[in-house]
C-alpha cells in the first residue's frame, strides 16, 4: 500500500496564524511537530517511510523538506519518504492522478496497488489504533470498493460535509462498512441540526482508500477529461498540468460513484479546520480559557487568546477570540470563526500582502523578518541554519549592510572571501555579485539594511543556487 498525503491547502480559516506561503500543515498548533509531520508520522503505523508520498505545491517544496527532514523519532529523517511537486493548483483529482501517474510510472505499481489518501493537516489520536483502521479500509479497498471514514457528528458542524449511510451493511461485527447513499456539502446550521436528528449521517472525514485500478475506472466514468492526461508521461502530465480542470474528488467521482463504502470511525478526529475547531483540542484554564503568549485576562471566560509578541489584556469577555501577530489581528465572536476566509478573501480582492505572507518568511535555508520598511530602506534579521547558504547574487537596485548579531559569516563579494563575526560588518555594493554562508554549528543571525531606489525581492540576479531556485530570495 502506499499513502498519497496531500499537503497543499493554504488553511485560510486559520489567518492569521496561516497564510498562503506558510499555511497550517506547516504550523506546530499542539505540540513539538506539525501537523503534516504528524500525519506522517501517524501513517508510518500502516506504511513504510518508501511508500509515503506527499503531494504538494511546488512553492512548499522547501517547507516539505524540512519537515520531513526534522520529523523526531525517525533518525533525523523521514529518508525514504517521497514528494511529487504540482507546478500549479488544481484540487484534489488531479492530484490524485498525478500521485496514480507516479506510482505507475516511477514505482512500477500495478494496478491491485491501494493508495491510501489522508489530508495533512487533521489531527487523530491514538495513533496505533489509527493504524488498524488503515489496514481494515485497505481489506476492503480490495474488494474493489472506495473506502472512506465516517466520523459520528457530536454537533451540528457547518465546517464539514456529510456522508449519508445506508442502512445496509457489509462485513462483521468488528468490520462492519456501509455503502454511502449520498455526500452532501457542508449546510446550514438548521439542515445540520436535521443531519444530526436523522442520525445516519456522519462527517466526511476526506480520508479515502482504492486500489489503482477502481479509481482510474471511476475517473474514466465521471472525468474523462483527468484520465486523458493520464495517457501522457509523467513528465508531460506536468508540464500539461495547468489544463486539468481545478475540482474536487468529492465533485469529479466520490459524489457519483456506487463504489464508494464507509467505516464508521470511532477515534479522535479533527481537522483543524477553524479556530473553534483548534480551540476544542487545546488545554483551557479554571474559566475555560485557552491562553498563549504575553496573556492577562480579567473576568473572562470561554475565550481563545493567543499572542506573538505583544501584551494582551482582556476584561469581561467570553466565548471570543483573539489572534496576534506581527502585523495583524483577528478579533472574533467563538462560533463565527468559518467567516474568516471572508476575511482572507477581501484581504486578496485589495492585493494585501497580509493574505499571503508573513512578516517572517521562511526559505530553505533559514529565515528572514522585515523589521522595517521604509523609503528607499528596508531593514531585515536574517536567520541562516548551520552548513546553509544563500545564492550567489547581485542586486541592481540596492546596496547591502550586513551586522552579525550570532554566529560567524563566510561573506564572497566579487572574487573575495572573508570571515565576519559578532559585532563585525561587511558592506555589498549594488550589481556586486555576493554570497551570505553559515559555517558554523549555530544559526547565523545578522541584521541586514538595504538602501535603494527599489527593494523588491525580485531585484535579484542568480549566478549559482544549491536549491535549484530561479528567482526570490
Amino acid at each position: 500500500m502506499k499513502t498519497f498525503i496531500l499537503a497543499g491547502g493554504g488553511g485560510e480559516r486559520l489567518w492569521p496564524l496561516s497564510r498562503n506561503n506558510f499555511p497550517k500543515q506547516f504550523l506546530k498548533l499542539n505540540g513539538s511537530m506539525s501537523l503534516l509531520q504528524q500525519t506522517v508520522d501517524r501513517l508510518l503505523g500502516a506504511v513504510s517511510p518508501e511508500d509515503t508520498i506527499v503531494i504538494t505545491n511546488k512553492n512548499y517544496q522547501f517547507h516539505v523538506s524540512s519537515a520531513l527532514n526534522s520529523l523526531p523519532g525517525l533518525n533525523g529523517s523521514v529518508s525514504g519518504a517521497r514528494t511529487i511537486l504540482e507546478p500549479l493548483s488544481r484540487n484534489t483529482a488531479p492530484a490524485i492522478a498525478l500521485g496514480v501517474k507516479y506510482c505507475k510510472e516511477k514505482l512500477k505499481c500495478t494496478e491491485d496497488e491501494i493508495i491510501f489518501l489522508s489530508p495533512s493537516d487533521h489531527i487523530i489520536k491514538p495513533p496505533e489504533e489509527f493504524a488498524e483502521r488503515v489496514r481494515h479500509a485497505e481489506e476492503i479497498a480490495q474488494k474493489g470498493y472506495i473506502v472512506t471514514f465516517g466520523i459520528k457528528p457530536d454537533k451540528p458542524e457547518t465546517g464539514y460535509g456529510y456522508l449519508k449511510f445506508s442502512d445496509q451493511s457489509s462485513g462483521n461485527c468488528a468490520k462492519k462498512f456501509f455503502k454511502v447513499e449520498r455526500f452532501a456539502e457542508k449546510p446550514d446550521r438548521d439542515t445540520a441540526k436535521q443531519y444530526i436528528h436523522e442520525g445516519n449521517y456522519y462527517w466526511n472525514s476526506g480520508m479515502f482508500a482504492f486500489s489503482i485500478r477502481t479509481i482510474m475506472r471511476e475517473l474514466q466514468r465521471y472525468a474523462p477529461e483527468i484520465t486523458e492526461m493520464c495517457h501522457l508521461s509523467y513528465e508531460e502530465m506536468l508540464l500539461q498540468f495547468q489544463h486539468m480542470p481545478n475540482i474536487s474528488i468529492d465533485y469529479a467521482v466520490m459524489e457519483k460513484s456506487d463504489k464508494v463504502v464507509a467505516l464508521p470511525f470511532d477515534l479522535y478526529w479533527n481537522d483543524v479546520g477553524s479556530w473553534d475547531s483548534l480551540f476544542d483540542i487545546l488545554d483551557k484554564d479554571a474559566n475555560g480559557n485557552v491562553l498563549q503568549g504575553d496573556v492577562m485576562a480579567i473576568d473572562t471566560k470561554d475565550s481563545f487568546l493567543l499572542g506573538k509578541k505583544r501584551l494582551i489584556t482582556t476584561v469581561g469577555l467570553e466565548n471570543c477570540l483573539v489572534v496576534e501577530t506581527d502585523d495583524a489581528i483577528l478579533i472574533a465572536k467563538k462560533g463565527e470563526a468559518q467567516k474568516v476566509k471572508d476575511i482572507v478573501k477581501k484581504l486578496n480582492e485589495n492585493s494585501r500582502p497580509e493574505a499571503v505572507e508573513h512578516v517572517t518568511t521562511y526559505r530553505p535555508w533559514g529565515n528572514y523578518t522585515v523589521l522595517e520598511n521604509g523609503p528607499r530602506y528596508k531593514i531585515k534579521r536574517i536567520v541562516v541554519n548551520p552548513n546553509e547558504k544563500l545564492s550567489l547574487q547581485m542586486h541592481y537596485h540596492r546596496s547591502e549592510h550586513w551586522v552579525v548579531v550570532k554566529g560567524s559569516a563566510k561573506v564572497t563579494t566579487g572574487d573575495k572571501e572573508s570571515f565576519i563575526h559578532e559585532n563585525e560588518s561587511a558592506y555589498i555594493p549594488k550589481s556586486t555579485m555576493h554570497r551570505l554562508e553559515n559555517p558554523g554549528k549555530i544559526p547565523l543571525e545578522i541584521i541586514e539594511v538595504q538602501n535603494g531606489e527599489y527593494l523588491g525581492e525580485d531585484d535579484i540576479v542568480r549566478c549559482d543556487d544549491v536549491y535549484g531556485r530561479a528567482q526570490g530570495a
